[in-house]
């Protein structure tokens, strides 16, 4: 399918990109995996808990969810150019239906094991890694460059809800049919994603095969990404973002236990703050952003998210610390939304999956930064070690400026 003309001056509504079946298919497969991802990060870690009484390895869940990005994200950027995209997005939702499928017969017979989550969690965290250069590729050729902003606005505010939503369903589900009946349910809704997979329309023509190994591809995709300023800016940033800003909110629990203190059902409620406000954001800017605003979302975004941080840190009461939160997750959900959009508009389309693919690296850093906001934590308390990562993503941003304050 060719790629769409020139960029409109203003966003593409919402019910243009609704109207396109691809679209709608493709969000759905969305829909399925950000629901899944959030329903079985809840159940596992209360199900590791329960069976280990190990907060690390209950972390550890997460990073495997994570690590694949950093390793392998390149390399299927560089692979997914080389497959039609449709197969290899069946491939990933049937990868992770026979997992879930696999994980809730292991459960029924009563054979599960803290290993089989862990090898899980590495499975699931491959589709993750893939999901740029392969669907979310696949939505903006569908959509066009003209209406990026828009689908992503959508894709991403679909991510913050069933990030509000999957954790109290996967608690639920847990408790009234147990840890099967969430990989079993889990199951049944990538069955959904294979057949609205399989009902896609949309086809790209592989690459043929140039004489360039898979680690030339990577190279090239490195070097174009070093010569422009835009690229590197947006890799920049999101690595800053992924040290410095995304793992603050896993200290919301301790904060507001130890300094709010909170009981279970206020700590729910303050948790999904960031959530209600990142939902928010992206319905502003599938209605409101303009291309010549791109990086200011962007970058704006990132500075709002570490100044709520810092004030949600040490805001002592538990009202202005959740007003902070929405505010926070206000902000990201304008770093999330450009992320994809600048680097799908500032790449040639021959090039675009393994820059994506390298865009999925430079968020699986964020392992690092869970590390250092956690050593942080023990050395000076949760609410200090957030405001200063905060504050140390801020400077980071300062000392960078010069690969993106040109594109403001």
């Amino acid at each position: 399918m060719p790629d769409a003309g020139p960029i409109p001056a203003g966003p593409a509504p919402l019910r243009a990109v609704f109207a396109d079946p691809d679209f709608r298919r493709l969000w759905a497969v969305g829909l399925v995996i950000f629901g899944v991802r959030w329903i079985e990060t809840i159940a596992v870690g209360v199900f590791v808990y329960q069976q280990r009484g190990s907060a690390l390895l209950v972390a550890t869940m997460m990073l495997l969810r994570l690590l694949p990005m950093a390793l392998l994200g390149a390399f299927l950027g560089a692979w997914a150019e080389r497959i039609e995209r449709r197969t290899g997005l069946l491939l990933v939702v049937a990868s992770s239906f026979v997992t879930s499928l696999a994980l809730g017969l292991l459960a029924l017979g009563g054979a599960l094991e803290i290993w089989h989550l862990a090898l899980a969690s590495v499975i699931n965290g491959i589709g993750w890694a893939a999901d740029n250069p392969v669907r979310r590729m696949m939505l903006g050729q569908v959509v066009g460059a003209g209406r990026m902003s828009t689908a992503m606005s959508v894709d991403v505010g679909t991510n913050n809800a069933s990030r509000m939503l999957g954790p109290v369903l996967g608690g639920l589900i847990l408790a009234a049919a147990g840890i099967e009946g969430v990989f079993l349910l889990s199951a049944v809704l990538y069955l959904v994603a294979i057949w609205a997979t399989l009902r896609l329309r949309y086809r790209n023509d592989a690459q043929a095969p140039t004489g360039e190994g898979v680690l030339g591809r990577v190279g090239a995709g490195i070097a174009l990404v070093l010569a422009d300023r835009r690229l590197a800016g947006v890799m920049i940033i999101t690595v800053i973002y992924n040290i410095f800003a995304w793992p603050t909110t896993s200290m919301v629990p301790v904060i507001g236990q130890d300094r709010l203190l909170l009981g279970p059902e206020g700590i729910g409620v303050l948790a999904s703050m960031d959530g209600v406000g990142a939902l928010l954001g992206a319905l502003l800017i599938a209605w409101y952003a303009r291309p010549e605003r791109y990086w200011q979302f962007f970058v704006g975004g990132v500075i709002a998210y570490c100044v709520m941080t810092a004030v949600f840190a040490m805001a002592p009461h538990a009202v202005p610390a959740g007003l902070a939160l929405m505010l926070l997750g206000l902000g990201g959900s304008g770093f999330s939304i450009m992320q994809t959009t600048l680097v799908f508009l500032a790449t040639p389309p021959e090039m675009r999956s393994r820059v994506l693919g390298l865009l999925s690296v430079c968020i699986g850093v964020g392992p690092i930064g869970f590390l250092h906001l956690g050593l942080l934590a023990d050395a000076i308390g949760a609410h200090n070690a957030v405001a200063i990562s905060a504050l140390e993503g801020l400077l980071a941003l300062w000392f960078t400026r010069r690969w993106w304050r040109g594109s403001l």
